[in-house]
């Protein structure tokens, strides 16, 4: 596979990276450990060397699943993870204060059985602590070596061009795809200007965009897209057509929805590095094999003339999570 830097940071990564998230958290139940290695490690086999994982993710049962699949290889990987909640529980609400983030950097660092953080994002902006403050600890977190990089994740332009003054942020992580372009407005204009790097979570529509997800689809009882505005049963079905229009744009490429997709990103800027996540190595396979599909200009220029009759309905968050993003 091949690689791909993160803006002007110097940060190396492959094209497509690994979101470990949905290993043990979010998606239903928690994927056994052994399993868990077994996909870990086998994205690595695959030319895969980004791997996202954050405290909050179980919480912390993914980073100590991640620590322990890429110990034998960690040398060889990037591993990005992140602070910001509570006792790294989301229904806490955030705390980026100083000391709460140097004490996460101090615990990440053990259960990923790992000397430095390559990639410490901060999970979504705190408006307690401002980002000048989140920037300086970072920033003295990496002067100690314990950090490699600065991350933002769901951050607005202000917050982003505030924590660049004063720590250089390598990447931001948000949410982009096909049916979630919000940042082609604001935010992708500000990174190309600043040299950030983009790393677009949820890049096939938290599996929507994969055809596997229909308006009688249901989803397991912990699983977070029972409360997503967009995959209620009316709006799954009034977004068929975008699936459908996928379908037709894979079959004439000779690849899959999802292919297509992680293609499609990939075209999109060179310093954009997607991290779709999977809990099955097929699927795992599939997604890698995106780095493979080449979409020409026509074939972009179809993919945009085709878009211009689909109208994406619901929110991608309920009103309660909404409120912590682009702030």
């Amino acid at each position: 596979m091949q690689k791909r830097q993160l803006g002007k940071s110097g940060l190396e990564v492959s094209s497509i990276g690994l979101g470990c998230m949905g290993l043990s958290y979010g998606y239903g139940p928690a994927t056994e450990t052994a399993e868990g290695i077994r996909l870990i490690r086998a994205a690595f086999e695959r030319g895969v060397t980004f791997f996202d994982t954050a405290e909050a993710y179980g919480p912390f049962v993914n980073e100590a699943l991640l620590g322990e699949a890429v110990a034998p290889f960690r040398d060889q990987v990037v591993i990005a993870t992140k602070f910001g909640f509570a006792d790294g529980t989301v229904s806490k609400g955030m705390d980026s204060r100083p000391a709460h983030i140097r004490a996460v950097a101090d615990a990440s660092l053990k259960r990923l059985k790992t000397d430095r953080i390559d990639l410490f994002y901060q999970h979504r902006v705190d408006p307690n602590v401002p980002i000048e403050d989140v920037a300086g600890t970072v920033r003295d977190l990496i002067a100690e070596g314990k950090v490699k990089h600065f991350g933002l994740s769901e951050a607005g332009v202000q917050t982003i061009r505030r924590a660049h003054a004063v720590q250089p942020v390598a990447a931001l992580q948000s949410e982009y795809s096909l049916w979630w372009r919000e940042p082609e407005r604001e935010i992708l204009p500000v990174l190309e200007e600043l040299g950030i790097g983009f790393v677009p979570f949820s890049p096939l529509g938290k599996g929507f965009l994969t055809g596997a997800i229909d308006a009688h689809t249901t989803f397991d009882k912990s699983d977070f897209r029972n409360v997503v505005p967009r995959f209620s049963e009316a709006n799954r079905q009034a977004n068929a057509g975008l699936v459908a229009i996928l379908g037709d744009l894979a079959s004439a490429k000779g690849a899959t929805r999802a292919q297509i997709a992680i293609a499609w990103l990939l075209a999109q800027k060179a310093w954009l590095v997607p991290i779709p996540g999977t809990t099955k190595l097929q699927r795992l396979m599939e997604n890698v094999g995106a780095a493979a599909v080449e979409l020409k200009a026509q074939d972009l220029s179809a993919i945009e003339d085709a878009l211009r009759h689909v109208t994406i309905t619901g929110d991608r968050y309920p009103a309660h999570l909404q409120q912590r993003v682009n702030r």
